[in-house]
């Protein structure tokens, strides 16, 4: 039988594959069946690798740019870097990838009936990393998210075969509300890389400059700032928890610990004060465990 288990990754896939244990949420916990937990280290191994390629993060050596046919100086280009990786990507529906850790994709594809589109959509968005740097609007930011976040959710309800549109919906608003969570923490990181991911909107509504985001420590505007958009999420989160309701066994599990992973994430972000200049807040593993029982309990409640 063929399957992800028969192909070995090398260095630089492991390497990526590695970064799940970074993440706020367990990517393919223990207690879901095997064949669930291949395809979600599948999928993720093809949008961390996305990610890296958008962020210039790949595993030192050059082994994922020679994959794909790149030279050295032609991987310097992250557009024509994400080109490369499209291609190969559209051989996952085709044709043979080339890259490994799209070959480990291939089988999962297959087996769980899954379409280039979500795939397509995180490619989408790095592109967009590339070309845009701001977002005006808090809908201008939403758009983004329905690239670089909601196809996520979406693969995960077709590798588990319960994709419905209301749970779409649900799903959606989970995974916005993540990517939102990730850039509250990353403020910094991603000032770094000359990206705001903060809607200008809210910088002029809250009195924030570009420069007090530069700051070792955050000010009280900026505080404010990231309080507001906290809520937001949280908000968000919230609105998803019937997502969980409407599923059962280890799903429900897997679905609350990744809206779980986003709500103590925020909780972390609330403890340091809103100061998120300072460092990334991270959420330990109590605290999880904390709102796993709390997102089951809602869920329940309100299921």
């Amino acid at each position: 039988m063929t399957g992800t288990r028969q192909v070995r990754p090398d260095a630089s896939s492991r390497t990526t594959l590695g970064k799940a244990a970074d993440e706020n949420f367990p990517v393919a916990p223990f207690f879901l069946p095997r064949a669930w937990r291949d395809d979600l280290m599948a999928v993720y191994g093809f949008a961390r690798l996305v990610d890296d390629i958008g962020d210039g993060d790949l595993a030192p050596g050059g082994a994922d740019a020679r994959h794909l046919g790149l030279s050295p100086k032609e991987a310097e280009d992250r557009l024509a870097f994400l080109d490369a990786f499209e291609t190969d990507l559209r051989r996952v529906f085709d044709g043979t990838p080339h890259h490994p850790l799209l070959r480990a994709l291939q089988p999962t594809v297959r087996r769980c009936g899954l379409t280039p589109e979500p795939f397509l959509g995180l490619v989408a968005a790095n592109r967009q990393d590339q070309q845009v740097r701001r977002y005006e609007t808090y809908d201008d930011l939403l758009a983004y998210c329905e690239l670089s976040a909601n196809p996520v959710g979406r693969l995960v309800l077709g590798i588990t075969g319960t994709a419905t549109p209301e749970r779409i919906r649900r799903s959606d608003e989970i995974c916005t509300a993540l990517q939102v969570v990730e850039h509250l923490q990353d403020v910094a990181e991603d000032l770094g890389r000359d990206r705001i991911y903060l809607p200008a909107e809210d910088l002029k509504r809250f009195h924030v400059t570009e420069d007090d985001l530069a700051r070792p420590t955050a000010g009280a505007s900026v505080r404010a700032l990231i309080a507001y958009e906290a809520q937001r999420a949280r908000d968000l989160l919230h609105a998803g928890v019937p997502l969980v309701g409407s599923v059962h066994g280890r799903l429900r599990l897997l679905l609350a610990g990744f809206t779980a992973g986003g709500l103590a994430a925020l909780d972390a972000v609330t403890d340091a004060g809103y100061d998120v200049l300072a460092g990334p807040p991270r959420a330990g593993k109590p605290s999880l465990m904390r709102q796993v029982g709390a997102v089951l309990l809602r869920a329940r409640k309100e299921g």
